[in-house]
């Protein structure tokens, strides 16, 4: 089984690409909802953001406030890593385990996992290969905007991310979605074709 990672910039494509691949059939892990699911109270890294970030993250539930805390980050690369260094860990664990179980399962052509931060992350370099998705910076603006981001805000979280060029430049598979979304979706089932050709298939 390949073991595949799925990113790119922030409102690229990923997402939409991330679902198409599950219609044709591939096992893919969302590690993004994964991170907020393990920030929920009673998950090992709970109390060490809250005592890192404080008490006023959280909403009147004693839940962390995501907006709040993503206001806080995105303001500032130095407290932005040091979530992402008590966060990642622990999503890299549940990655290593969804392979596993996939595997064990029957999983034969390939598994993804779709993450934003991949590359920062440095996980791109315990997979088989890595498809990234893109569009001009322009359409992500746009895109961001249309999600009801303001404009500083749209460009901080751009900003958070590794340049997609570079992301580009570590990439085995590309996907353009700056076009059509049928323009996406045959990319995708090209892609999804050449993953499950015999030769592509490897032990798991």
């Amino acid at each position: 089984m390949l073991r595949l990672g799925l990113t790119g910039g922030i409102a690229s494509g990923k997402t939409t690409v991330a679902v198409m691949l599950r219609e044709m059939g591939f096992a893919v892990l969302d590690a993004d909802s994964l991170a907020h699911t393990l920030i929920e109270p009673g998950q090992p890294p709970y109390e060490e953001v809250v005592r890192e970030f404080g008490a006023s993250i959280q909403d009147s539930g004693n839940r962390v406030d995501r907006a709040k805390l993503a206001a806080i980050v995105f303001a500032d690369p130095a407290k932005l890593a040091r979530l992402n260094t008590i966060v990642h860990p622990r999503v890299e664990t549940v990655i290593h385990q969804q392979f596993a179980e996939w595997s064990r399962n029957g999983a034969r052509d390939a598994a993804f996992v779709e993450a934003a931060l991949l590359v920062e992350a440095g996980y791109h370099k315990n997979l088989d290969g890595l498809v990234v998705t893109w569009c001009r910076p322009e359409q992500q603006l746009e895109r961001l905007r249309a999600r009801g981001f303001s404009d500083e805000d749209a460009r901080r979280r751009i900003a958070a991310q590794l340049p997609v060029v570079e992301k580009l430049r570590l990439a085995t598979e590309k996907i353009d979605c700056s076009r059509s979304l049928e323009d996406t979706r045959a990319q995708v089932a090209a892609l999804a074709a050449k993953f499950r050709r015999p030769s592509t298939k490897v032990s798991s």
